[in-house]
């Protein structure tokens, strides 16, 4: 299992409306909101914002897969070697992810991401 990049880092945030239009205004490209997270872009590299009431994970990074087998495939490999690992969660906007933990307790996310339609890869 080869990872090719990180493709974005997530921070908590006190006030996600405020760290929003913070970074939009630095240049990043508002992608997708919800109430309690932001996602945004600068090129192909992602920051997510996660508000005081995201449940889903802590602070992490994540890596990008545009195949969903690689993803199924990473799962299984890190569960037989005993990763601390989230279920593959299955997102409102298209994607799949889990979340593991490294020896030292820090979150990552490998998270798959299709390609846009007509992106060359």
């Amino acid at each position: 299992m080869k990872l090719n990049r990180i493709g974005h880092v997530a921070i908590c945030v006190e006030d996600l409306d405020r760290a929003t239009q913070f970074y939009q205004n630095l240049g990043m490209e508002l992608v997708w909101k919800d109430p309690d997270w932001a996602y945004l872009k600068a090129g192909q590299d992602g920051l997510a914002l996660l508000s005081p009431q995201y449940a889903q994970s802590g602070p992490h990074f994540g890596f990008i897969f545009h195949d969903r087998a690689d993803v199924d495939a990473a799962y299984e490999k890190l569960k037989g070697e005993g990763v601390h690992l989230t279920e593959i969660h299955q997102h409102r906007d298209g994607t799949a992810s889990f979340y593991g933990r490294d020896p030292d307790g820090n979150w990552f996310e490998y998270l798959y991401e299709p390609l846009p339609v007509g992106a060359a890869v």
